[in-house]
């Protein structure tokens, strides 16, 4: 009997440990499934956002409905959790995601996207009066010096565009991630703010209506994204998050670069530029810098 315990949490551990790989996937899949549908031109950008948003409300909807709960409690109406300030950053994450991957290849995409969403999360500790130590501030300024290495005018700099609209993104997924820490259901939450924004998705689709089209691949890509890389996945990363500390759960995330670009010269066959593979170093590396060693004692 005297092992029981240390049995449970070894359990519990691999059972944190696989919901997170499985969610890092899936979040590093966002990135390949929206390139492989927009860089083949499989589907445009704003109906592509439009049936991502959809098939994702339906798919949380769903998951919200089934959900185990008691005999004689109603389903929770998932209006009644969320809030209009994370569906518009959910919306503006999600259009701005979209419409960059017209340009940028899933590595870089990703990378852009994570260290913007780091650097955001940075900069709201700052403000919230959180105190770095200098290995902190050496972490964010080699972060920053690796974002900025990326983008820099050059042969194999991404498109400029393309990588500011992805900033963008980064700062609006920063901002929905610090805004729901503190909701009492992830689950609802996500559902209320999937369908908030769904009438904006498809209102996104009006000044490009002219230049809407799609094939089978490109809709079977997005409803993938939507229902399974964002739907599914959110709910397997709320899971696992009660196993993780605030700093574990922000390191890992730092993985989604790294698998999407990986992913992407394997499955997509994009090149893999020495620019990249040094930013993706000074980036990584210094945002693990600031989560490991960064924060001064009090």
């Amino acid at each position: 009997m005297s092992g029981a315990p240390g049995a449970a949490a070894g359990i519990d551990a691999s059972r944190t440990a696989l919901l997170t790989v499985v969610a890092m996937i899936a979040f590093a899949a966002n990135s390949l499934l929206t390139r492989a549908a927009l860089g083949e031109g499989a589907i445009d950008a704003a109906g592509f956002t439009a049936l991502r948003a959809v098939s994702g409300a339906v798919t949380l909807v769903l998951i919200l409905r089934l959900r185990a709960r008691p005999a004689d409690t109603p389903p929770p109406s998932p209006l009644s959790a969320g809030d209009w300030v994370m569906a518009a950053a959910l919306f503006v994450y999600m259009a701005f995601f979209s419409f960059a991957y017209l340009s940028l290849s899933t590595g870089t995409g990703a990378l852009v996207l994570f260290g913007a969403v780091q650097i955001t999360m940075f900069a709201a500790a700052l403000r919230a009066g959180e105190r770095f130590a200098m290995a902190g501030w050496a972490g964010l300024a080699l972060a920053l010096a690796g974002l900025v290495y990326l983008v820099s005018p050059g042969l194999t700099a991404p498109d400029p565009l393309g990588a500011a609209l992805m900033a963008v993104a980064g700062l609006a997924w920063g901002v929905y991630s610090l805004r729901g820490r503190g909701v009492a259901d992830p689950l609802a939450a996500s559902a209320g703010n999937f369908l908030r924004i769904v009438p904006f998705c498809l209102a996104l689709c009006l000044p490009f209506f002219a230049g809407l089209s799609a094939d089978p691949a490109g809709l079977a890509l997005a409803v993938a994204s939507g229902a399974v890389a964002s739907g599914l996945g959110y709910v397997i990363w709320y899971a696992a998050l009660p196993g993780l500390t605030a700093g574990r759960a922000a390191t890992v995330q730092l993985s989604v670069p790294v698998i999407a670009a990986f992913a992407g010269v394997v499955l997509l066959d994009e090149a893999v530029t020495l620019r990249l593979v040094l930013a993706s170093a000074a980036v990584l590396g210094g945002i693990v810098l600031v989560l490991t060693r960064g924060r001064r004692a009090s």
